[in-house]
């Protein structure tokens, strides 16, 4: 286990980083994965005298540093910072870069519970925001404001799959004086890594595909812009929304199969799509890989393949797109994402409820899936009986 914030991993090739970096082997016994530092407190060899810098878990922790310099390797930045979830995550960054009387451009198609924080709570700080297409780079640059100090962007989106420029949208960002914040979660950073085109902050769901299992709740940040790390790390220790020890610890053991896990997820969400291209009762399918798909040729060039997520929308309307929901047997029906086991859900009624009557109102025929690791015939086979 190496002391807290130390030099970044060398260079190795994403499979191996994920399994190795900030893992080394544990100093005391030889354990070849990272203790569960399940501790409060440390002692102190004598007043101010910290053994490795920790002195109390909320400002650090082993396992979770353990976890943070994974996080850093992965997604090429300098600096990982582990949350208890995904929002407390983007609570943490809006806090640190954001002011009263600034203003945030979000994206017209974005996780329902990120609208949330804007809406009802980032709002009420005094801080303006207005949506914008993001997949269009000029549709951004006419949103910014000249109080304008985030752009931020889902890429694929949340629950329309739209894919956006990174790098295309970077330059805009830069050009107005404005932080490019890239939710990364869909993607995972084995498919894409923002930092590397442009962006200045990562912002993961890490019970998503990073943890892989439905069995934890996370969040994470990287940058690599070192000042606005301290800032972050900072603010993280005083709001205190930490990834506790045995959260970071079961990410940690997620993160280890994270590239064969989304090599299954891709491949097997392309099946998918196919299937319900053809369907008759399909009337569209939102997914990157397939060639149709207006951000294909962008998704193609930015991510190493299209990920587990797919949307589509059925025939019949709102209770068509509930009845396939419930008919299905494999897909499990629950909100979330990204865990080796499939999942259907009613974005309008579940995970994207708190956006009806907004701009970022999702079609009501619309259904999402997040298509696991299972046999991909089998995973047809369910949908097709659920469709009828």
């Amino acid at each position: 286990m190496s002391d807290k914030h130390s030099q970044p991993h060398p260079a190795q090739s994403f499979e191996t980083l994920a399994i190795h970096a900030g893992q080394e082997a544990d100093p005391l016994t030889g354990a070849v994965v990272p203790p569960i530092y399940q501790v409060s407190t440390y002692k102190q060899d004598g007043v101010g005298g910290l053994r490795g810098g920790y002195e109390y878990s909320r400002s650090g922790n082993p396992t979770r540093t353990a976890l943070e310099e994974n996080l850093a390797a992965l997604e090429g930045g300098s600096r990982g910072l582990a949350f208890a979830s995904g929002l407390a995550a983007e609570d943490c960054l809006l806090r640190t870069l954001l002011t009263p009387g600034d203003h945030v451009v979000i994206p017209n198609d974005a996780y329902g519970g990120t609208f949330r924080l804007f809406a009802k709570v980032v709002e009420r700080w005094g801080v303006e925001w207005s949506v914008a297409d993001s997949s269009d780079p000029a549709a951004v640059r006419a949103a910014i404001r000249p109080r304008t100090k985030v752009v931020w962007v889902e890429t694929p989106s949340n629950p329309l799959l739209g894919i956006t420029d990174i790098a295309a949208v970077a330059d805009v960002a830069r050009t107005a004086g404005a932080r490019l914040v890239v939710d990364n979660t869909f993607a995972s950073p084995y498919l894409q890594q923002p930092l590397a085109l442009g962006a200045d902050v990562v912002v993961h769901s890490t019970t998503k595909y990073m943890g892989g299992h439905s069995d934890v709740v996370g969040g994470a940040l990287v940058t690599s812009d070192t000042a606005l790390a301290d800032e972050l790390a900072f603010h993280q220790n005083a709001m205190g929304a930490i990834s506790g020890p045995f959260d970071s610890w079961l990410t940690l053991r997620g993160i280890k199969t994270l590239a064969v896990r989304m090599d299954r997820h891709s491949a097997n969400a392309s099946r998918v799509a196919e299937l319900l291209v053809s369907h008759p009762k399909v009337t569209q399918v939102y997914y990157p890989g397939l060639p149709n798909h207006p951000g294909h040729e962008i998704a193609a060039k930015q991510m190493r393949a299209f990920g587990g997520m797919v949307s589509f929308r059925v025939e019949g309307g709102e209770e068509a797109a509930v009845e396939v929901c419930d008919k299905a047997e494999l897909f499990t029906l629950g909100e979330s994402l990204g865990g080796v086991e499939s999942l259907i859900e009613h974005p309008g009624r579940m995970t994207h409820a708190s956006v009806v009557g907004s701009a970022l109102e999702v079609p009501a025929d619309l259904v999402r899936l997040s298509v696991g690791i299972e046999s991909a015939d089998d995973l047809i086979a369910d949908l097709t009986r659920a469709l009828g």
